[in-house]
């Protein structure tokens, strides 16, 4: 019990800038390729994780809350059609939506939640993610814009660096030991940077022009019902990646945290570490499975220095010149990260898919498979009452009905 007590030590204060260091390269991803303020995201993620150790202080994990790799898509999306005010309404309820997980699973308890969400709904969900971010991913990479209508870089030399970012990252995550291992994106990212130095490709004039001390651009949502009905549905992902993380970070430390504090508070801490930070314009919050890998390796139990990790980022989040340094990233660098990142999660929601070894045979579970991943990359789009429902979340809502009501195949 001793060994994950929470004990306040300043000697904790470089364990926690350590943790936090690890997780720095993918908490600042998601902002850099969503168009929201990094300095923002470093500030929620601090807040957040105090929130959540708040919520579950009779017994805290020692993990870190940070930017969620499952809302790439919608946030982009969200903040081209309907500004970062609009998008944030939405992520503020997928906040929410946590919450009311949390209370259901305080009612009724934990198993509910996978009849709800069974792997055929959810392994679907989370592959048509990363395939529908899949051309982004490869058009930032040949050095064009997002959605390719214009070319930011030459492709050649877009290529090199897409490709050394995306090469590095992959040798770093199989071959490297200890500390380097568990930084593999960050990694990536120094690797594509230097050859950009190398082309000349880095204005180090954002740098110049940002102040040492400045407030992060903290952006107030606003009530968009459209934002909230699409970006809604695909709060189930990370819900059950939550789940997931927390059976990680109870083995890691041999106490059982789906038990106590038990999901009902840690999905409470992280829902409401969701919202607070949709509320200052950040990306949602979830567990940092890197961060827990980092607790394996130093054994560093104490959940104090995830403490120390929350006030480092929120420190970090006034220098100005930091959000000045990571503007001069060019784009075939974060190119090739996506690559691998936004296959990984499609890969993520095949593992979901084929851990549960539901029977493809079955012409009940390949249907609903089958709509999920059409309807949510098709882009198929419905109008109820002059609302919009398309793409995941549509897919989503659609998978959730299906499962719910279309009979069990009768045993031969």
């Amino acid at each position: 019990m001793e060994k994950t007590a929470y004990n306040f030590r300043l000697k904790d204060s470089l364990l926690g800038l350590q943790f936090l260091f690890v997780a720095f390269g993918a908490l600042v991803l998601v902002p850099i390729l969503t168009g929201l303020d990094p300095n923002v995201a470093l500030f929620t993620a601090g807040l957040g994780t105090l929130i959540f150790q708040v919520v579950n202080r009779k017994n805290v994990p020692p993990i870190f809350l940070a930017s969620s790799f499952a809302f790439i898509a919608p946030i982009s999306y969200g903040v081209q059609k309907w500004g970062i005010a609009g998008t944030m309404s939405g992520l503020v309820a997928a906040g929410i939506f946590y919450v009311v997980l949390s209370l259901l699973i305080r009612l009724r308890g934990s198993g509910f939640i996978h009849k709800l969400l069974p792997a055929i709904v959810v392994g679907p969900v989370i592959m048509s993610i990363g395939l529908i971010l899949a051309p982004v991913a490869v058009n930032l990479a040949m050095g064009k814009s997002g959605d390719g209508s214009f070319v930011l870089v030459p492709q050649d030399q877009a290529m090199i660096i897409s490709m050394l970012a995306l090469f590095v990252t992959i040798f770093v995550s199989l071959m490297a030991k200890g500390v380097l291992k568990l930084i593999p994106i960050l990694l990536g990212i120094l690797a594509g940077y230097a050859a950009s130095l190398y082309f000349g490709l880095v204005d180090f004039q954002k740098v110049a022009d940002a102040p040492w001390f400045a407030m992060p651009a903290f952006v107030a949502p606003e009530f968009n019902l459209e934002a909230i009905i699409f970006i809604l549905p695909i709060a189930i992902a990370p819900a059950i990646e939550h789940i997931g993380d927390m059976l990680a970070i109870s083995n890691v430390t041999k106490k059982d945290y789906l038990e106590n504090p038990g999901l009902k508070n840690t999905l409470l801490g992280d829902g409401l570490a969701t919202s607070a930070a949709s509320l200052l314009g950040g990306p949602p919050n979830t567990t940092y499975s890197e961060v827990t890998g980092a607790v394996t390796l130093t054994k560093a139990f104490n959940p104090a220095i995830m403490t120390w990790a929350a006030l480092a980022a929120i420190v970090l989040a006034f220098v100005g010149k930091l959000g000045g340094i990571l503007a001069t990233i060019p784009t075939p660098v974060m190119g090739g990260i996506m690559l691998l990142l936004f296959g990984m999660i499609a890969s993520i929601g095949i593992s979901t898919l084929v851990k549960d070894k539901p029977d493809f045979s079955c012409p009940r579970n390949m249907a609903i498979i089958s709509i999920i991943l059409v309807f949510s990359i098709g882009g198929m789009n419905f109008n109820f009452f002059d609302i919009a429902f398309s793409g995941i979340g549509l897919g989503a809502i659609i998978g959730i009905v299906l499962n719910l009501v279309l009979p069990q195949p009768k045993p031969e």
